[in-house]
């Protein structure tokens, strides 16, 4: 008989995290789920313990937990409710955890990340903040842990599977690494038009199902200024090394060019299940749920450079590396300008511990709101 994986998933109300409980309901004899994590939705929480039984649900929020714990106990279902970051830490490091999904968007995931890589878990990673705002903190954690850690981000996936298998041979064998990019939904605009944006058309991704601020951040490309710092810290290729191209149909999700100017890519349907199945399976595969490529239906596959139609000011924010203001009431052609402004007065030395990383990332954001303030919406 199999032994059966215990998973946590951090975020599973989230796109990612409900994407994962999809896969994993098409394998119960390989997996079990020993806690689901969430900040506030608590009757979509609800529906998923009903139906996964995990053995412990935590919501980041005391209130949410409160009314969960209420729901629970009325359903009579055998699930331990709890609240609050320690208990994120521990559900993520629990000794009979084998598998992470880490899911929780922004740097409240960082803190649940590095207990898990200090734990020596399977970590599959699909919140960009933890490498963007841990770097080699977090590195260092999973290094230390021993923990195996998996990318889940689509790009990142790709690359991961395109690369050789032994990663001592990266830096002899790749000549470079490259990124798509859809373009997101403004990908043919006048970036003259862009301050009429509304929050409502900058989620309208034309091709992935997001999450609303992934979706923001994949319309200004900001997505992919975090890709590439990820890419970075994972592959540990130099800036020359990494190249992003705009692949409007997102069929390529991204490629790996050798020494020989052969080049391997990875092609599928635009669906987060495939990077799941493969984190949860890696090195083996299993089914996923996704459809299949169809090649018969499939339209011309075509790329553009980043400043194609003549407007190399229309993608700005892929030249910073600053996670972007989350619900700020601004215009979506200011976020570019608030991202500059705040890169430009926050300083500090290098961070050595989680505590130095989240300062920093406090006053990232208190520069971030108070530039967003003194701007003219």
């Amino acid at each position: 008989m199999i032994k059966k994986h215990h998973i946590t998933i951090l975020g599973s109300t989230g796109s990612i995290g409900t994407s994962t409980l999809d896969v994993l309901s098409r394998h119960p004899d390989r997996f079990a789920v020993y806690a689901l994590t969430a900040s506030s939705q608590v009757d979509l929480m609800l529906a998923q313990c009903a139906q996964f039984k995990p053995q412990v649900a935590v919501m980041a929020q005391e209130g949410a937990g409160r009314l969960l714990a209420d729901k629970i106990k009325a359903e009579g279902l055998p699930v331990q409710v709890r609240w609050g970051a320690e208990a994120l830490d521990e559900v993520a490091s629990a000794p009979s955890v084998d598998a992470v999904m880490a899911a929780i968007v922004g740097a409240a995931g960082l803190s649940p990340c590095l207990a898990a890589a200090k734990a020596g878990k399977r970590l599959l990673l699909a919140n960009k903040e933890a490498l963007v705002v841990g770097g080699d903190v977090f590195l260092s954690a999973v290094q230390q842990g021993g923990a195996v850690l998996l990318p889940i981000d689509s790009e990142h996936s790709a690359i991961f599977q395109s690369l050789p298998e032994d990663p001592a041979t990266w830096q002899r064998r790749v000549q470079k690494i490259i990124l798509t990019a859809s373009g997101g939904p403004f990908r043919g605009r006048d970036p003259a038009t862009l301050k009429d944006v509304t929050p409502e058309q900058a989620c309208a991704h034309p091709n992935w199902v997001m999450g609303r601020k992934i979706s923001v951040d994949s319309a200004t490309m900001m997505n992919k200024a975090l890709e590439v710092i990820e890419a970075r810290y994972l592959f540990g290729m130099k800036p020359d090394q990494m190249e992003v191209v705009i692949h409007p149909q997102s069929v390529i999700h991204s490629m790996v060019q050798y020494q020989d100017n052969s080049v391997v890519a990875q092609l599928g349907t635009p669906d987060m299940r495939v990077p799941i199945a493969y984190g949860l399976s890696w090195p083996e595969r299993m089914t996923s749920g996704a459809s299949a490529l169809d090649f018969h239906a499939l339209a011309a596959m075509t790329f553009e450079a980043m400043d194609d139609h003549g407007h190399p000011e229309r993608f700005p924010g892929l030249n910073l590396a600053w996670e972007t203001l989350n619900g700020a009431h601004i215009r979506f052609d200011q976020i570019h300008a608030v991202n500059r402004a705040t890169l430009d007065r926050i300083t500090s030395p290098a961070p050595q511990n989680l505590d130095d990383l989240m300062d920093l990332d406090r006053r990232g954001r208190e520069a971030a709101k108070s530039i967003v303030q003194s701007l003219s919406v």
